[in-house]
C-alpha cells in the first residue's frame, strides 16, 4: 500500500460522491451514496455525513492501495449558513477515524469554482436547479445570490420552471402573458392545472418539482415560443448580474457556466453571452473543465502537492489541523 493519499467529496441534494486518489496518480477509487447529508437545529449534520463517509472511505481506500489519506477535502452544499457545526467537529473525527491531517472544508460554489476554471481569477455561474455565483481575485471571495427559491436563485433551474408555469396559468385564466405551449406542456408533466397548486405547495421538494419544467420552457422556446424566449433571456439576464457583482475589477479574469442549466443549448447560453459580452467585455468566457467533485480532486491533489493557493475565508473556505485548528496560512494558502 502507498502510505499517504486524499479523500475528495462532494456533498450535495442527491448525496455523497467520493473520490480516494494519491498525488501523481490521481483519482483511484470512487463512491457514491443515494441519501444527502441531514439538516437539522445545528445545520449539517456531522453524524449523519460521517455515517455515511466513513465506512465508504475505508474501502475504497483499500481499493486504492492508499494507507490513509493525509488530506481530506470536503466541498458541502449550504456549508457557508448552515456549516458551523460540520467545521466544529468534522477535521478532529476524520483524523480520528481516518488518519486524516488536513481537513478543507469548501461551500460547493468554491468547489464548483475550483472544478469549473481552477485556481484563476474571475467568476463561476453554477446554475441547477438554484443558482450562484462565486468570484475571486485570488486574494478573497465574493458570492451574488444562492439565496434559495423564495429568495433568488434567479434565473437558475426552479427560477426558470416557476416562471414557465406562471405564464401557462396566465394562459389558462386569459390573461395577458400567457403560453398555450407552455400551458399545453405543463398539464402533459402535472394534470389539470387548476389543480396544480394543491399538488405542488404541500410538497417540500417544491424547487426540484419546479426546476423540472425548465426543459420544457427550452424545448418551448426552440420551437420560437416568444414568451419561453422571454422567460430565458430574463434568466440570462440575472446570471450575467450575479457574474457581473462578483468578477474581479482588475485584469482580464475567466467567467464561466456550471450546472445542470449549461446542458440547456444555445437557447440559454446564446443570450448568456450576448449578456456577459455586454456586462464583462474584459472577461474570457470559459468552458467549464469539470464538476464540483473534480473541484475537490483539484484542492485535495495541490494540498497533499504542497502548492495550495487559494484564499482562505472563514464561512467559504478554511483548512483545519486534525485539533481543528485553523491551519489555512501553513497550508499555503492567501487569507
Amino acid at each position: 500500500m502507498t502510505g499517504s493519499g486524499f479523500l475528495a467529496v462532494d456533498s450535495g441534494g442527491s448525496g455523497l460522491r467520493v473520490v480516494v486518489g494519491s498525488r501523481g496518480r490521481g483519482p483511484l477509487a470512487r463512491g457514491a451514496t443515494g441519501e444527502p447529508v441531514r439538516t437539522g437545529p445545528r445545520g449539517i449534520d456531522p453524524g449523519h455525513l460521517l455515517e455515511q463517509l466513513v465506512p465508504m472511505a475505508r474501502g475504497l481506500c483499500a481499493e486504492a492501495g492508499i494507507g490513509r489519506p493525509d488530506a481530506a477535502v470536503v466541498g458541502a452544499a449550504g456549508l457557508a449558513s448552515l456549516g458551523d457545526a460540520l467545521r466544529e467537529e468534522l477535521p478532529g473525527a476524520l483524523s480520528r477515524e481516518l488518519g486524516v491531517r488536513r481537513t478543507v472544508l469548501a461551500a460547493d460554489a468554491v468547489t464548483a469554482y475550483v472544478g469549473a476554471v481552477g485556481p484563476r481569477p474571475g467568476a463561476v455561474i453554477a446554475a441547477g436547479t438554484g443558482l450562484i455565483a462565486i468570484g475571486t481575485d485570488l486574494t478573497g471571495w465574493r458570492r451574488a445570490d444562492g439565496w434559495g427559491h423564495l429568495l433568488g436563485d434567479c434565473g437558475g433551474g426552479a427560477w426558470i420552471g416557476r416562471a414557465g408555469l406562471e405564464a401557462a396559468m396566465r394562459a389558462h385564466d386569459g390573461r395577458d402573458g400567457g403560453s398555450a405551449r407552455l400551458l399545453a406542456g405543463a398539464e402533459d408533466m402535472f394534470g389539470p392545472v387548476a389543480g396544480l397548486p394543491g399538488r405542488l405547495y404541500p410538497r417540500t421538494d417544491r424547487p426540484a418539482v419546479l426546476a423540472s419544467f425548465a426543459p420544457r420552457v427550452g424545448e418551448c422556446a426552440a420551437g420560437g415560443d416568444p414568451v419561453a424566449v422571454g422567460i430565458l433571456r430574463a434568466a440570462a439576464r440575472h446570471m450575467a448580474d450575479s457574474a457581473a457583482a462578483v468578477c474581479p475589477a482588475a485584469g482580464e479574469p475567466v467567467v464561466s457556466l456550471t450546472g445542470g442549466l449549461s446542458g440547456m443549448g444555445a437557447v440559454l447560453l446564446g443570450p448568456l453571452d450576448e449578456e456577459l459580452a455586454e456586462r464583462l467585455p474584459r472577461a474570457l468566457r470559459v468552458e467549464a473543465e469539470g464538476d464540483p467533485l473534480w473541484g475537490a480532486v483539484r484542492i485535495a491533489d495541490d494540498l497533499t502537492a504542497g502548492t495550495f493557493t487559494l484564499p482562505g475565508d472563514e464561512k467559504m473556505l478554511c483548512v483545519s489541523g486534525p485539533a481543528g485548528e485553523d491551519v489555512t496560512r501553513d497550508s499555503g494558502a492567501r487569507t
